[in-house]
């Protein structure tokens, strides 16, 4: 390899830091790094949550029309009444962040528990990516439609995304770190322009009534029955669910607030894994933490909710629809088009450049949560390449698909909002779910009723979304098609790692091992356990010296291996000394028979000085079927495939265990 290659190599690679060093909503902090008061936390998931402000009352006029503020409202009811609750719940399950994915994760046991996970990053990816893409096409049109913009920008929304994207990645590439202050301010000053605007705007409408009676004329021309408007308005809810983003980042920050006196903070609670303390436990150790992120979510909703309203009567009464179009002056910004139009232009370009912030720095919290989701679960499934673990390789990776889906959608806001919403709706519905059946399996009836009716409507909310926008579910269909292949492929590839991540000897199983290489030699025989009766271990030993060859005057040690969940890829190995019918076994309990067999073998050499002799009897079947049995069950060919794990984790024969087979 040239050095510059080699250059360019270890530059891509330095450092297989998980994304927890990075910025965004997902971010993990160091252990020595401090905690924050809970609002401003909340200003650093605000500013996902808050930023939709720059395009959703545009969005919602395309989608609804004048029925925009009344479909607002629904949605308004439905995140107080059903996103909150769930969240607030979620909170209280997943204090160290690891939010509703991890919830599931736990409920479903083995391989469904995998595949759900894989499935739900799929819809987290296309969640993320979409808020990236979606961010910077909707920062274009603020940069484009403002007045003082260059002519010879204009029609090139493509490319000026492009170019906000590559910004992006070219800052992670450098290098970002945690900056909850610069949240702070982006959301302040933001929302302090946005209250400018709809305040100014609502006292135009009150000052205006022939406005108010116009809209509400039209309303009833279109749907002069009540209860017809109210369906109508629960149909096109959907389109609007863009303002229901922010939930699940915003539990994913906790592990930023700052807990109460009594609240406890040990290395485990910053650690990547979904391998936690029960939520009975962890509730009793950061209680503070966790009230504090449940104002954190109820204040950010009460905002929300306040200012969905408010924004969508305003723009709906005071923009006439067809500028919100496709190539209308509003289309994506109609706040800003309001800020423009009734408080001047040099006020509306302050309004476009802290919107184009908030909106940049809501790619960069959705940049920084997919380099925290993704190592946080595929590497631990053995689901990624080694280089997944390292941040810059996964920058690219991200930037070239975001390229793409600018491209294809040509950096449309309402294009990408299908998309968005499906993510976004997925991820929520996964959530009431989870603590639906959370609540069944703790008894608790009345919360699985409330929740359940939660999750129906999140259900529906989902479908309806779908069948509207299909788009969303077509790339979120590639998003898990693509995990799925990466996955089980890396997977394949990883198998004959050593994946062994300590060998632990009980007190007997440490003394006969002893015993047995003070005679200078230690034999191992490979035993499928079947009745666990006399004659079962009777025959293994007369096969051990008349087929195995095992010599007559060794005494084995007879290995058993127990496989509680063959779906997980590394992990602890236990051995437990068990004597039965007189012969001496060696229980050892693992995900995978061969790997836990080559990792005690080496263990073994280390420990006693003494290459170790392990026998094996062929296995029957396909070799591929053994293979694939070994890929997801953990069993297969174990001979074979402990010879080719020896090999691998020892380049050096005259220092590998020995492995015998007949």
């Amino acid at each position: 390899m040239t050095p510059w290659r080699e250059g360019l190599r270890g530059w891509l690679l330095a450092g297989t830091e998980q994304a927890r060093r990075h910025p965004g909503p997902h971010a993990q902090p160091e252990p020595h790094q401090p905690r924050h008061h809970w609002w401003r936390v909340m200003c650093l998931t605000g500013v996902d949550y808050f930023s939709t402000l720059g395009y959703q009352p545009g969005i919602a006029i395309l989608a609804a029309g004048a029925v925009s503020p009344v479909a607002t409202a629904v949605l308004v009811a439905v995140t107080l009444f059903g996103a909150l609750p769930v969240y607030r719940r979620v909170a209280g399950e997943s204090p160290r962040g690891e939010g509703s994915i991890a919830i599931l994760e736990k409920q479903l046991s083995w391989w469904k528990g995998k595949l759900l996970v894989l499935v739900l990053l799929g819809f987290a990816c296309t969640d993320f990516l979409i808020t990236i893409t979606l961010s910077a096409a909707d920062a274009s049109a603020h940069i484009l439609e403002n007045p003082y913009a260059p002519d010879l920008l204009a029609g090139h929304e493509v490319a000026v995304t492009l170019v906000l994207l590559a910004l992006l990645a070219a800052v992670f590439l450098r290098g970002f770190t945690e900056a909850v202050g610069i949240a702070v301010v982006l959301v302040v000053v933001y929302l302090a322009l946005n209250v400018v605007v709809i305040a100014v705007s609502l006292y135009k409408v009150a000052t205006h009534p022939s406005l108010l009676d116009d809209w509400h004329a039209l309303l009833v021309a279109e749907h002069p029955d009540a209860f017809a408007l109210v369906g109508v308005a629960l149909i096109v809810f959907p389109k609007l669910a863009l303002g229901l983003s922010g939930f699940e980042t915003g539990v994913a920050v906790m592990p930023l607030i700052r807990g109460g006196p009594a609240d406890t903070d040990s290395p485990a609670d910053t650690a990547d894994t979904a391998d936690t303390a029960d939520s009975a436990d962890t509730d009793a150790n950061l209680a503070g933490r966790i009230r504090g992120a449940r104002r954190l979510l109820t204040t950010a909703a009460l905002i929300m909710a306040v200012l969905l309203l408010a924004s969508s009567l305003a723009t709906t009464v005071l923009i006439p629809e067809r500028l919100a179009e496709p190539g209308g002056p509003a289309n994506g910004r109609a706040l800003a088009y309001l800020a423009h139009q009734e408080l001047g232009n040099v006020f509306g370009t302050a309004y476009d450049v802290s919107t184009i912030a908030i909106l940049w720095f809501a790619g960069a919290s959705a940049l920084a949560g997919l380099l925290n989701l993704v190592p946080r679960y595929l590497p631990r499934y053995g689901m990624a390449p080694h280089w997944a673990r390292a941040v810059r390789p996964l920058v690219l990776v991200f930037t070239v698909i975001g390229f793409a889906v600018t491209v294809i959608f040509r950096a449309s806001v309402d294009k990408q909002g299908g998309a968005y919403a499906t993510g976004v709706l997925v991820l929520i519905t996964s959530a009431s779910v989870a603590v639906t059946i959370s609540a069944a399996r703790r008894g608790r009836r009345r919360a699985v009723f409330g929740f359940g009716a939660i999750a129906a409507v999140f259900v529906y909310t989902t479908v309806a979304n779908v069948v509207e926008r299909p788009d969303g579910l077509i790339i979120g269909s590639i998003f898990i098609l693509s995990i799925l292949v990466i996955s089980f492929v890396s997977r394949a590839v990883r198998s004959f790692e050593l994946r062994v991540t300590g060998v632990r000897l009980d007190e007997t199983a440490t003394r006969w091992v002893t015993e047995a290489a003070r005679s200078g030699s230690l034999h191992l025989v490979a035993n499928e356990f079947d009745t666990g009766d006399a004659a079962e271990y009777a025959d293994k030993a007369g096969k051990a010296h008349e087929v195995l060859h095992v010599p007559r005057a060794a005494r084995p040690l007879f290995l058993e291996v127990v496989v509680p969940d063959s779906s997980e890829f590394e992990g602890g190995l236990d051995v437990c000394g068990r004597e039965r019918h007189g012969y001496r076994i060696l229980q050892l309990t693992s995900n995978s028979v061969p790997n836990a067999i080559a990792a005690l073998l080496l263990h073994l050499r280390d420990l006693t000085g003494t290459r170790p002799n392990v026998y094996f009897e062929w296995s029957e079947g396909n070799p591929l079927q053994n293979l694939a049995r070994f890929v997801f069950f953990g069993v297969g060919e174990v001979a074979s495939t402990t010879r080719e794990i020896l090999r691998e984790a020892e380049p050096d024969p005259q220092r590998r265990p020995f492995v015998h087979v007949a």
